[in-house]
């Protein structure tokens, strides 16, 4: 039954041509033609036996024909009033939904739409219907429903549906539904238009997507666990089991799905009796969960201890079990320990002894605590890391004794008691000071265990930590090393052209030629040589020396001061001017030519000769700017040494037209 749109346009086809609008003129029209004939008749000489025959026949036509048209009239009155029905309840039905409708040309135009849709994307009715769905819709989702058009236009799809995103008058993106079907005309088949119904399923798919983050994050929190799953469902006909369920079993993924008894049979003898009482407790209600501990035989033959947890999810309409989700641990350790524990009972007095003799003499230093905090025991190490005596701390509270924080926040870290139910490990921070009593601190490396007892409860801590001030102070050795020179301790290459690419990076970004730039220097030393040729290379590095702290002690503290290698040298100054720049080069001239170096009693005088450019906008990659400094750098030697050259770029800002580009004497 067409129904909408399609609808009106079947009804408003009753009223057009048809057999029996066609036959009812006809006949309308035969009988005005007999009484036409019988008037003529009547002029004629007939007898009056063929007059009567004649005007009863045309008597008889023409009622036949009034009445004809008197119900072909009543059809076309039945038949406009059902077409303006159909179209008040089609426009009420548009008006009042709950979600949006629109009827597009097939050029994507909007032609009509309901408020249920403008208001969805924050438009008025004549601001949407002003647009087409291509601007509407999101820019990725555009080619969604392409494939589904053409069809339309070819005659061979006549509905649609499919999930896409639109953009809100603001510009944010809401997911939609969108179902409908195309109007094509009753003779030819031609499409007209599209009726589309657009439902809004933006809180549905956020919904989906915190579930598929949920899963996620679910699914590595098992993985972490050490924790498999398997998952039982009578519609796929059978059992599940996730990647570390099977390799807790030495089999690989998929080998064991398929039977859900198959598990059964790799249980030990000994326990499936345990099992399977508690598979009927659980499956007749009378447990919540489904959960027991056993051995299951591993591939290579020996017996693993398994705690297996889970809960029926569903059931169908007799109760029976149609899917169950649950877990699996390997619990063998546990298992041993506790039998350690068990063969051990008898010499729990001796095994406390020693215990107390090994943690007297480890070299990590020890602390434990009960349930309430207090410090119940510490071995040498940790009095003399701590500074403070056992006597002194045993009773007292943990922050009494021990007060660690984290070393690049500040923050104390605290000792928190695992939550009831919840797996029990480890906190281990290898960032820790220790803020002892004198407040002098000391970098420590922690592990910090609950104590548990046979019944799971919480009974304490036990604190493990050691003296890691001088790996610390290694590790920040070797990270000091790996960005500056050895031999002057100034910023090395490596590290100098990262800072000056980030320079020339935020030059970029600032966007303009002259403003926020800064200065490079490249300094090359003159007559150094000669100090390596007559005092050595002990003398060299000597004097490599006395030049970075010469260079670094005419500069400021935010400007950048490297060794690129050898007798070369390179300065960054930040936000200075060309002229700015020269007269610290000069300054750095005469820091270096003012040296009075002696080595074995031998006096030696070095110059320096520098290039300089700008870092700006248009400046180039870090090595033309190095090039370009470097260029400099030999004119100014060619043009006598001891003086600065700067590199022309191009372009000559306020500030540069005052002083000609080319080298000048230090001395000037």
């Amino acid at each position: 039954m067409p129904t909408g749109v399609a609808r009106i346009v079947t009804l408003r086809g009753i009223i057009g041509p048809g057999p029996h609008k066609h036959a009812a003129l006809a006949l309308l029209v035969a009988g005005l033609a007999v009484v036409a004939t019988s008037l003529v008749l009547s002029g004629l000489d007939l007898g009056a036996q063929a007059l009567r025959l004649c005007l009863q026949i045309s008597v008889a036509v023409t009622v036949c024909a009034l009445f004809a048209a008197y119900l072909f009239i009543g059809r076309i009155s039945e038949d406009r009033r059902q077409i303006t029905d159909s179209e008040q309840r089609f426009r009420r039905a548009m008006e009042d939904s709950a979600i949006g409708i629109a009827i597009v040309g097939l050029d994507g135009r909007i032609l009509q739409t309901n408020p249920a849709f403008a208001a969805m994307l924050g438009y008025s009715r004549e601001e949407i219907e002003a647009l087409t769905f291509f601007q509407l819709t999101h820019p990725d989702d555009v080619q969604i429903g392409s494939e589904t058009m053409a069809g339309l236009k070819a005659g061979t799809v006549d509905a649609f549906h499919f999930d896409k995103r639109y953009l809100k008058k603001d510009g944010t993106p809401v997911w939609a539904h969108l179902a409908g079907s195309v109007i094509r005309d009753e003779k030819s088949g031609r499409p007209l238009y599209l009726v589309s119904q657009i439902e809004d399923i933006d809180a549905r798919k956020q919904a989906e997507a915190r579930i598929t983050e949920a899963e996620t994050r679910w699914n590595f929190a098992l993985a972490g666990a050490g924790q498999g799953v398997w998952d039982f469902d009578m519609r796929k006909g059978g059992t599940t089991y996730s990647s570390a369920w099977v390799k807790m079993l030495g089999y690989g993924d998929g080998e064991l799905d398929g039977d859900p008894d198959r598990w059964l049979t790799m249980i030990h003898p000994d326990d499936r009796a345990t099992v399977a009482e508690a598979d009927r407790a659980h499956l007749a209600g009378e447990t919540e969960f489904f959960e027991a501990e056993f051995r299951m035989r591993h591939k290579d033959g020996h017996w693993i201890w398994i705690l297996d947890r889970g809960k029926a999810i569903e059931r169908d309409a007799d109760g029976q079990l149609v899917r169950a989700i649950g877990s699996l641990m390997d619990i063998t350790r546990r298992k041993q320990a506790e039998e350690r524990l068990i063969v051990s009972a008898a010499m729990l007095a001796d095994e406390k002894e020693r215990l107390r003799v090994t943690l007297q003499s480890i070299g990590d230093a020890v602390i434990c605590t009960d349930a309430a905090n207090r410090v119940t025991f510490m071995n040498p190490v940790a009095e003399k890391l701590t500074g403070v005596s056992s006597d002194d701390a045993l009773g007292k509270t943990l922050s009494h004794v021990y007060w660690a924080v984290d070393e690049e926040t500040g923050h104390r870290i605290g000792m928190t008691r695992p939550v009831t139910g919840e797996e029990t490990r480890s906190d281990q921070n290898s960032r820790a000071v220790l803020i002892r009593r004198d407040d002098t601190r000391c970098s420590i490396r922690q592990v910090v265990s609950p104590i548990l007892n046979e019944r799971t409860e919480f009974c304490g801590l036990v604190i493990v930590f050691q003296d890691f001030t001088d790996a610390r102070a290694l590790q920040r050795q070797l990270a000091h090393a790996a960005a500056h020179d050895a031999l002057t301790g100034l910023a090395n290459r490596s590290s100098f052209i990262r800072a000056m690419e980030g320079m020339v990076d935020q030059a970029r970004k600032d966007g303009t030629a002259a403003g926020g730039r800064h200065q490079f220097m490249f300094i090359d030393l003159d007559h150094f040589k000669l100090v390596n040729d007559t005092g050595g290379h002990a003398a060299g590095d000597a004097l490599l020396k006395r030049v970075a702290d010469a260079v670094r002690g005419v500069l400021g503290p935010e400007d950048i001061v490297a060794r690129l290698g050898g007798d070369e040298f390179a300065v960054i100054l930040k936000s200075a001017s060309t002229t700015g720049a020269r007269i610290a080069a000069r300054s750095i001239i005469d820091a270096i030519t003012g040296l009075n170096f002696t080595w074995d009693g031998r006096p030696h005088g070095i110059g320096a000769s520098i290039g300089l450019t700008a870092i700006r906008a248009n400046c180039g990659e870090v090595d033309e700017i190095i090039a370009r400094a470097d260029t400099a750098c030999y004119a100014a030697k060619a043009a006598g040494r001891g003086c600065v050259s700067v590199a022309p770029d191009g372009k000559v800002s306020d500030d540069d037209r005052s002083e000609p580009l080319k080298p000048f004497a230090a001395a000037s």
